[in-house]
C-alpha cells in the first residue's frame, strides 16, 4: 500500500492544564527546528468543545486561556494553528480524540504528526497510527535528516545505553512519533504571522465499550521534583524493592525528593511519575545523590542542571562517575544505611545549633521552624504524631514551625529520639552541661513549690528523684515544668488519684501504682474529698 503525503508536520496541543500545554510548545520547538532543515510547514491542532474557548481543567472550574494558545503556538513555529471543535471533547479521553482524528489524518495526509510524551501522549499516538495502520516511533529524543532526506530519529534504546536511529519505509504514509519535550532550542517571536483555522468535527462513532466513569484533576501536593533542592535517585544497582526503600529512608532525612531511573519504574519499586531523563523529568537541584545507576544517556540527560551531583556505584568504571563531583564506589545497600544515620545525626547537629542561639528572633531568620516543618513533612508524619512523639501539643508544634515558639532542649531530644538518632552523637559537650544546668533549675523551680515535697534531698545534679507530690481535693494537679526522658514511677500515699496516660484513663487507690515512660503525655487529679498525696 503506497500512500502519499503532504509536507506538513503537525504537533498535538494538549490543553488539559497550563503545564501540559508547555510541554506540547515544546515539542512544537523540535517540530521548527526540523522544518528549518526540511522546509516543510508546522502545524499545531487542538481538539476543543464546540462554541467555548479553549479551556484546561482546575481544581473547581475551567480555566480559559482565550486568545492564548493561538498567538503562542505560533510565535514558537507554528505556521497554522487548527481548532477542531466538537461538543463532546470536555471531558478529554484518547479513545474520543483518536476517533476524531483519524478521518483527519486521512485527509489531511500530513507527513509527521508529533505527539508530547506524556501518558495521554502516548496512549493517543498508539491508537491514531494504529488506526492509520502506520509506524510509530516512540520516545524520540531529536530528530536529522537523512542522506536521502528521510526523517531520522533518534531514541534511547537498550536502557538508555545506545541511541538508536530510526525512519519511516518510503510511501507508507504519515509517521507517528512521541516526542521528549525537553532539550528544544528556539526562539519565541511574538511578531510572527501564521493562520488560524476552525473546524467542526461531526459525525464522531460512539464508543460503546468505554464509558468514563469520572474525572477530577490530581491534588496538588508538596512533592514537587521539578523545582526541589534536594534529589535522590535510585537506579536498577539497588537490586530489589526493600533496597530501594533505602533511597526513600535517604531523601526523608534529607527533605528531599525521591526519583528513579527507568529499571525502578518498570519493576514498580517506584510511581512512574518520579522517573528521570529524556523520558521523564528534568531536575534542577542544589544536590542530587545518584545512587545504584549506571550513568546511561536517557537518565543523565534529566540531571545535567544540577549543582552539586554525588554518585555512589559498585562500579568504579560506571560512567556515571565522569559526571559526578563527587564519587563513592561501594556496594550501594551496604553503604546508605550508614551514610542515613551519618545524615540523620548532621540534621540533628544543625536544628541544635539553630536552637543554642538563644533568641527566638535569630530562629526565625535561621528557618528553625522551616526545617522542623520539613523535616516532619518528609516523615510523613502530622502535627499531631510529631505532638505526641515529643511529648507536646499539636498547638505547640504549629508554634515552633510558625517560628512563634522557641523550643526547649528537651524538645531536641525527643525529637532526636523519635527521628532515631542518639542524641549523645551530635551533642557538645557544652551542650550537655546546658541540659544539665536546665535540669538542675528545674528541680529548684519545683522544690520551691507548695504541692513537691522533695525526698531525695541534694539530687540537683542525679537523674532519680523522687517527690511527695500533694493534690488539692477533686482538684487537677498543676505540674511545675520538669521535662526528663527515661522512665517514671507514681505511688498513691493518701486519697484516690485519676491518672490520665496518652488517651487512657487510670484510677489508683491508696497503696497502688503505675510505671509509665515520661515522654507519654501524662497528667494527675485527685478524686478525693480530702488531699491526695503521691
Amino acid at each position: 500500500m503506497i500512500n502519499a503525503t503532504n509536507n506538513e508536520i503537525w504537533v498535538f496541543g494538549d490543553l488539559r492544564t497550563r503545564h501540559l500545554l508547555d510541554l506540547s510548545l515544546k515539542v512544537l520547538v523540535k517540530a521548527a527546528g526540523l522544518a528549518r532543515k526540511t522546509g516543510d510547514p508546522v502545524v499545531m491542532f487542538l481538539l476543543i468543545p464546540a462554541a467555548t474557548n479553549l479551556l484546561t481543567v482546575s481544581e473547581n472550574e475551567a480555566c480559559a486561556i482565550q486568545e492564548i494558545v493561538e498567538d503562542e503556538a505560533i510565535a514558537w513555529g507554528a505556521d497554522v494553528v487548527y481548532l477542531f471543535e466538537n461538543e463532546r471533547f470536555s471531558p478529554p479521553t484518547a479513545h474520543l480524540f483518536a476517533d476524531a482524528l483519524t478521518p483527519v489524518f486521512k485527509e489531511k495526509s500530513p507527513r509527521l504528526v508529533l505527539f508530547p510524551l506524556t501518558d495521554f501522549g502516548r496512549d493517543l499516538a498508539a491508537r491514531t497510527a494504529a488506526a492509520a495502520r502506520a509506524g510509530l516511533m516512540a520516545d524520540c529524543v531529536e530528530f536529522r535528516l537523512g542522506e536521502d532526506g528521510a526523517v531520522v530519529g533518534l531514541c534511547p534504546a537498550w536502557g538508555g545505553e545506545i541511541m538508536s536511529e530510526i525512519t519511516y519505509v518510503p510511501g507508507r504514509g504519515t509517521g507517528f512519533v512521541t516526542v521528549q519535550p525537553h532539550g528544544g532550542t528556539g526562539e519565541k517571536d511574538t511578531k510572527r504571522k501564521g493562520r488560524i483555522e476552525r473546524m467542526v468535527l461531526a459525525d464522531i462513532p460512539e464508543a460503546k465499550e468505554i464509558r468514563l466513569v469520572s474525572v477530577k484533576p490530581a491534588p496538588l501536593t508538596g512533592d514537587d521534583l521539578e523545582s526541589a533542592r534536594t534529589v535522590v535517585v535510585g537506579g536498577a544497582g539497588l537490586g530489589s524493592m526493600e533496597n530501594f526503600g533505602q533511597v526513600r529512608q535517604l531523601a526523608a532525612a534529607m527533605a528531599g525528593q525521591v526519583a528513579a531511573t527507568r529499571p525502578p519504574v518498570l519493576n514498580h519499586w517506584v510511581a512512574e511519575d518520579r522517573l528521570i531523563g529524556q523520558t521523564g523529568r528534568t531536575v534542577r537541584p542544589n544536590l542530587l545523590i545518584s545512587v545504584g545507576t549506571s550513568g546511561a544517556i536517557q537518565y543523565t540527560a534529566g540531571i545535567m542542571e544540577s549543582g552539586t551531583i554525588v554518585a555512589i556505584n559498585r562500579d568504579p568504571a560506571a560512567p556515571i562517575f565522569r559526571l559526578a563531583d563527587i564519587g563513592v564506589v561501594a556496594d550501594a545497600p551496604t553503604f546508605l544505611p550508614l551514610l542515613i544515620s551519618r545524615t540523620r545525626q548532621a540534621v540533628m547537629r544543625r536544628l541544635a545549633d539553630d536552637m543554642c542561639t538563644d533568641t527566638s528572633v535569630h530562629m526565625k531568620r535561621s528557618g528553625f521552624g522551616e526545617k522542623i516543618r520539613a523535616l516532619r513533612e518528609a516523615q510523613d508524619w502530622s502535627q499531631e504524631h510529631l505532638a505526641e512523639a515529643t511529648g507536646q501539643t499539636p498547638e505547640f508544634i504549629a508554634g515552633v514551625e510558625s517560628g512563634e515558639i522557641s523550643p526547649p532542649v528537651a524538645f531536641i531530644l525527643r525529637l532526636s529520639g523519635a527521628y532515631g538518632v542518639d542524641p549523645g552523637t551530635f551533642l557538645r559537650h557544652e551542650e550537655k552541661e546546658w541540659i544539665r544546668d536546665q535540669r538542675t533549675q528545674a528541680y529548684v523551680n519545683r522544690t520551691r513549690n507548695y504541692s513537691y515535697q522533695t525526698l531525695t534531698s541534694g539530687a540537683d545534679h542525679d537523674h532519680l528523684r523522687a517527690f511527695m507530690v500533694t493534690i488539692e481535693p477533686h482538684h487537677d494537679h498543676k505540674p511545675v515544668a520538669y521535662k526528663h526522658e527515661g522512665e517514671e514511677f507514681i505511688f498513691v500515699m493518701e486519697g484516690e488519684l485519676e491518672f490520665t496516660l496518652g488517651s487512657k484513663v487510670h484510677t489508683l487507690k491508696k497503696g497502688e501504682s503505675i510505671h509509665f515512660h515520661s515522654n507519654t503525655p501524662h497528667k494527675l487529679k485527685s478524686l478525693s474529698a480530702e488531699m491526695t498525696r503521691v
